[in-house]
Order: structure tokens, then sequence, then C-alpha cells
């Protein structure tokens, strides 16, 4: 029998883990000749969340693991600390709040294992009940982050996916600090089938990532996966450089044909004084970003640090 481990991020969803447990262990009963095993990270949650965990893994007799951190280390780590402690032959990547139907996994684990791929993974077709805000900006983060980088994100694409111990491995070998696992996953390669599904809306509970939150995740996944943003910083400051030997060049030009006219323009000056000053700012925030990543780097710190385990 196939063992399929499935990873499940958890923090602060003391609302969400038994209506999760519950749901996908009566569609994973589903499938035929799998046993499943559940490996809960519980990434420093401040509520119940670890204490409904240690019930459910004495409740019933399908292997249930956890994993708890020392404090909140981000999703990121959490998923990286679940592969790193999942066995399964296949690995799946699910969210607890249930916007990841479990009724797929069965679609997923018939796919893999009758073609020759190894990841499947879902997709939203649609951001039914999210706020218009929010999906505005997620569709303008995948149309940058597709044009800057060589490595593709599809759109509405999710982290809930099954993957072949393959592909897990070499997930597993970039040990990188800074971790954007959508383009991880692609990053790696290996031939990838898309399932697609309309979007579920959480029942219990409230996200753990707002508006803010997405959007420093988003600078992140574009810092990671692409250079476009030192090369773009770099052209700015020689765009600028010439566009004030032609200004200079022009007052120049014009005091001498004109003369007294040089007193005049402070205003503009300023504001030219503030454009170029803000760009530089500019310039050197996102140099500033990639060095900070760099310097995390070397630091080489852990990931995430546990504090129990089962």
């Amino acid at each position: 029998m196939d063992l399929i481990s499935i990873i499940v991020p958890c923090f602060n969803e003391e609302e969400t883990v038994n209506d999760f447990y519950n749901v996908s262990r009566d569609n994973f009963n589903l499938i035929e000749n799998v046993r499943f095993e559940y490996i809960f990270i519980d990434d420093g949650s401040t509520d119940e969340t670890l204490k409904n965990i240690k019930h459910l893994s004495s409740r019933d007799n399908i292997e249930i693991h956890y994993v708890s951190f020392s404090r909140n280390f981000g999703k990121e780590a959490a998923l990286y600390a679940g592969l790193k402690y999942a066995t399964g032959k296949f690995v799946v990547v699910m969210d607890v709040d249930l916007q990841d139907p479990p009724k797929l996994v069965k679609n997923m684990y018939e796919l893999i294992n009758t073609s020759d791929i190894d990841c499947v993974a879902a997709r939203r077709v649609d951001r039914t009940g999210e706020p218009r805000i929010k999906s505005l900006f997620s569709n303008i983060f995948y149309f940058i982050i597709n044009k800057l980088s060589d490595t593709k994100i599809v759109p509405g694409a999710r982290d809930f996916r099954m993957m072949t111990r393959k592909m897990v491995d070499s997930i597993l070998s970039m040990t990188e600090y800074n971790r954007f696992s959508k383009g991880i996953f692609s990053w790696v390669g290996f031939e990838t089938k898309y399932l697609e599904y309309k979007n579920v809306e959480r029942k219990n509970g409230s996200s753990s990532w707002p508006f803010w939150k997405l959007f420093r995740y988003s600078v992140d996944g574009i810092t990671d996966f692409s250079e476009v943003p030192l090369a773009l910083a770099s052209w700015v400051g020689t765009i600028s450089f010439i566009l004030s030997i032609f200004g200079m060049a022009f007052i120049v030009l014009r005091a001498i044909i004109v003369p007294g006219s040089s007193v005049y323009g402070w205003a503009s000056l300023i504001c030219v004084f503030l454009l170029f000053g803000g760009i530089q700012l500019l310039c050197l925030g996102i140099v500033g970003k990639y060095i900070g990543k760099i310097y995390l780097q070397t630091k080489n710190r852990p990931i995430y640090i546990v504090r129990e385990t089962k």
C-alpha cells in the first residue's frame, strides 16, 4: 500500500483543526489501497491548536504526527519542516482551513499514478468571496513576477499539491533561508499537472494573512526569483545621469543666450531635486532588500526551531 504524507501547517487554528481532520479523513477513506500519515506543523500557535492536535493523535489509529515550533517562523518554514518529516511515497501539502478541498486528493493520486508526472497541483479559477482589492493585487503580482522572472508561476496556483518523493527530495536540497514555495515548486522543474477548481471560502476562524503581510510576501517572491529589480535600479540611475547632463547643458546655453534667465525657476529646481532624491532612495531600497537577504543567508541560522514533536 502506498503511503501518502499529508502536511498541514497551522497557526492559531484551534477552530479548524478538528473540522479539517474529520472532513479529510472521510474523503481519504474513499481512496483504495492507500494509507495516510498526517503531519501537523504547529507554527508557534498561542491558542489551543497544539492541544487539539495532540487530542487527535491519541484518538484514532491513523498515523498523526505533529511538530511544534518554539515560536512563529512563518508558513514557509512550516512547509519545509513538513517536507523534512514526511516519509510517504507521495507528499501532499494542504491548508487547514479547508480552502483546499480534500476531495481533490483522490483525483491527484489517480493522475500521478497513471501519468508520467511528478506533481499534481490545484489551481483556483475564480476568487469568489475574496475582497476585490486583494484579487486585483494578486493578479498584478502574477503579471509582474512572470514578466521579471524566468521561473514562471501559474496564476491561481496554490501550495495545495501532491508530489513524488523525487520532487520532494529536490525541494529539500534547496536549504535557502528566504523561501518562496510557489517559486521553488516551479524552479525545481518536474512535470506538473494542474487541477482547476472554484474558490472555497473559509468556514471557521480568520485568515492569518492580512493584506500587508501578503504584499511583503509578494515582494519577497519577486526578489527571490528575479534580478530584474537590481538591473532596473541601474538603468534608472543611468537614465537619470544622462538627463542631468542634458539639463545642465540646457541651463548653460540658456544663461549664455538669455542673460539673467538663470535666476528664475527655483520651484521647478526643487521639484527636480525631490524627484531625483526619491529615485536614489528607491534604488537604494532595492539594493538594500537584496543585501538584507544575503545578510540573513550568511548567518546560517536554522529555518525553524522545534520545541516538541511526535
